[in-house]
């Protein structure tokens, strides 16, 4: 059996590079291109060392080429609102092909698939266009879902994020003078990841996103209200019993650190703790990697559930 190809268009940031470290390690799909227009004609192991083949290059591609591509599988990296042109492209050119987003474009679009693996599984098997979660939506629906039917009211997220998560275009988000001993709240209101959780979760939430400066990573606090009163012990039953057979989920009594899951593709839950005062009110703290579980070890999960791949292939 032939390997599968893939496309990666938009290669040159975090997410991309991610990707293609987790390709080194895939039994079954291999490279057809990486496109990058500030880095086309320089090799790919600038980006990755360890690149097998020392002379494979970034290319620029525009959409109007994807025919010429032999690729099977395309992943769209791109900034939110460019994904488009390369969708129509491909569905003219390669309409079997497996499209897989990992911007927001397309995460509220009922045509496409929701790429929240564990959630999703059934829909994601076999599916040809998957529009991979946010890194904070992804952290917070994986906090918000197990009780969602028991939420009273709606639930407040208190987000950290390194600053890979401002990607690397230059801005003071990821700027490691502006960020130097300090915590910078942006977005406070009708952050796109808002939207994205309230419309997955079916309900209302309250996002409050912040940069910190450190690279890789996301704490996710999340201050939840319950129709009942709880103890931690039975929350934390709830969901280490929806999550007991998922090998990347941790479900832990402590409160989880970044530093449990940086530079894996794992996610931890706990640090659940019932108010005395009110036991209907709880705070609990997811944390993952926003490059790995929060974009590019998620992708690969979706891609491997939809090609028929073991889902942890590449992982």
């Amino acid at each position: 059996m032939s390997n599968s190809r893939l496309a990666l268009i938009g290669a040159r940031g975090y997410t991309g590079r991610t990707l293609l470290e987790l390709l080194l390690q895939h039994p079954g799909i291999e490279l057809a291109l990486a496109t990058s227009g500030s880095k086309a004609g320089r090799p790919i192991r600038e980006q990755v060392p360890a690149w097998p083949d020392a002379d494979q290059v970034f290319i620029e591609l525009a959409p109007e080429s994807v025919d010429e591509v032999d690729a099977d599988i395309w992943v769209l990296a791109l900034p939110n609102g460019h994904s488009a042109p390369w969708v129509a492209a491909i569905e003219s050119a390669r309409p079997d092909a497996l499209v897989l987003d990992l911007g927001a474009d397309w995460r509220f679009d009922e045509q496409w698939v929701y790429g929240l693996t564990e959630f999703n599984r059934d829909a994601i098997a076999g599916a040809r266009r998957i529009a991979n979660p946010g890194c904070y939506a992804t952290a917070a629906l994986f906090g918000l879902l197990p009780i969602r039917r028991s939420l009273a009211s709606p639930p407040v997220v208190f987000g950290v994020s390194g600053y890979s998560g401002a990607g690397s275009t230059p801005s003071p988000r990821n700027d490691p003078d502006r960020l130097h001993d300090n915590l910078m709240p942006y977005a406070l209101t009708g952050h796109v990841h808002e939207s994205e959780i309230s419309t997955h979760l079916a309900r209302p939430v309250r996002f409050h996103p912040h940069v910190a400066p450190f690279f890789r990573g996301i704490s996710a606090t999340l201050s939840v209200t319950l129709t009942e009163t709880v103890s931690a012990s039975e929350l934390r039953s709830v969901y280490a019993e929806r999550l007991a057979d998922e090998p990347l989920i941790e479900v832990c009594e402590a409160i989880p650190e970044i530093r449990q899951v940086a530079n894996t593709p794992r996610l931890a839950i706990g640090g659940f703790s019932v108010d005395q005062r009110d036991p209907m009110r709880a705070t609990f703290v997811v944390v993952l990697d926003n490059l790995l579980k929060g974009a590019a070890s998620q992708a690969l999960q979706n891609i491997n559930l939809a090609l028929g791949f073991d889902e942890l292939a590449g992982i």
